[in-house]
């Protein structure tokens, strides 16, 4: 492969990889969008708006569905911090 041909492939990935992250932004957005209108409806009738069981829910259930490569263990990690983010984002 010679030097020209690598950069269009360097820039493709890199295309590809920014199409990706503003995906995941909108998927993230989405989500704490959804995720507020859940603590709305919960707290007007009375309910907890934080499960530990649901999270722990949804992190075995994204385990079972992960086919890689991100690793279990950094899945796992990943939604802690995403659901550790939604809430903050939340509760502004």
């Amino acid at each position: 492969m010679n030097e020209e041909s690598a950069d269009r492939l360097v820039q493709e990935l890199r295309a590809q990889i920014s199409d990706n992250d503003r995906a995941i932004v909108r998927a993230l957005n989405k989500r704490i969008e959804l995720v507020a209108r859940l603590k709305r409806h919960k707290e007007s009738q009375g309910i907890e708006f934080v499960d530990p069981q649901q999270e722990e829910s949804i992190l075995r259930d994204l385990s079972r569905a992960n086919r890689g490569p991100l690793s279990q263990e950094g899945l796992r990690e990943l939604y802690r911090d995403i659901l550790e983010l939604t809430k903050h984002e939340v509760s502004r």
